[in-house]
């Protein structure tokens, strides 16, 4: 049980949607959404003998499923295979995971993400990775008294990000929060933009 647990803290290193409880769909944000990308990496996790390859269609949805069935996530599914973190995502958690959607990783300078897809720096997208989840329950509700007292988000990265409200909007390290949505091994908020690690 312990080694589960610290393989989440170390590499619950992603971010994902689900079609739980969320405002509206992430899909509606994927201009560049790639069905090719998605379906090819589900045939490698498929293919992959650990936790992450169970076939299970009675229990609820955990974040990795979903992320490789969501268009909007493609290039995250890219990048959690790469750096061989599948079987984090689907450990029981609890994570939450501040999710960039593909537009996001659009925004990167240009060459950044296929420069860290190389396997000397995949050390390099791991760290990014980690810097969006946190081990812990961070629903709406609790960010939003987290954002109250001013009290900032540990992430698995072992920095901290801090929760900000301004209306009925919440903003961690000034990226907005698009949506929420509720996965069975926690919570995922996505985002459009990458937090990057200082």
């Amino acid at each position: 049980m312990k080694k589960v647990k610290l393989s989440v803290v170390l590499f619950a290193s992603l971010f994902f949607a689900s079609c739980g409880s969320g405002e509206g769909s992430a899909e509606n944000h994927a201009d560049n959404a790639s069905t090719e990308v998605v379906a090819e990496k589900t045939e490698e996790v498929a293919k992959h003998h650990g936790q992450a390859s169970v076939q299970d269609e009675s229990s609820d949805v955990n974040a990795l499923q979903l992320a490789l069935s969501n268009e909007a996530f493609s290039t995250l599914c890219t990048a959690v295979v790469e750096c061989h973190i599948e079987d984090a995502l689907v450990n029981a958690g609890p994570l939450t995971v501040f999710a960039p959607l593909n537009s996001a990783f659009d925004k990167l300078p240009e060459g950044t993400l296929q420069s860290l897809l190389e396997p000397e720096v995949k050390t390099d997208l791991t760290m990014i990775l980690k810097h969006h989840v946190a081990p812990a329950n961070y629903p709406i509700k609790q960010l939003k008294k987290e954002a109250r007292k001013e009290r900032d988000l540990y992430m698995a990265s072992g920095a901290y990000l801090k929760v900000t409200r301004e209306g009925d909007d919440l903003f961690v390290n000034g990226v907005k929060i698009l949506e929420s949505h509720k996965v069975s091994n926690g919570w995922v908020h996505v985002i459009d933009d990458v937090i990057l690690p200082k």
